[in-house]
């Protein structure tokens, strides 16, 4: 099965998707992906995009996360 994501999905629509990701979204320095409510309130907004740029992630590295975790990035 190919795992698709866009960088510009919201977190929430990512994660409802592919719940997996909440761990890896986590140890890459998303660390309010796992705060009650969070999720269902700036992830509705939230994109991997912006969320790489609000917490100081360089997105290539997340990018390369990704993909190696068996994820196919649409941009």
């Amino acid at each position: 099965m190919i795992k698709e994501i866009n960088l510009d999905q919201t977190l929430l629509s990512i994660v409802s998707q592919y719940p997996e990701l909440i761990d890896l979204l986590y140890d890459f320095g998303f660390t309010q992906i796992k705060v009650p409510g969070m999720l269902q309130t700036a992830g509705r907004f939230m994109t991997l995009r912006s969320g790489c740029e609000l917490r100081k992630i360089r997105i290539e590295k997340l990018k390369k996360s990704l993909l190696e975790n068996g994820f196919e990035l649409l941009d």
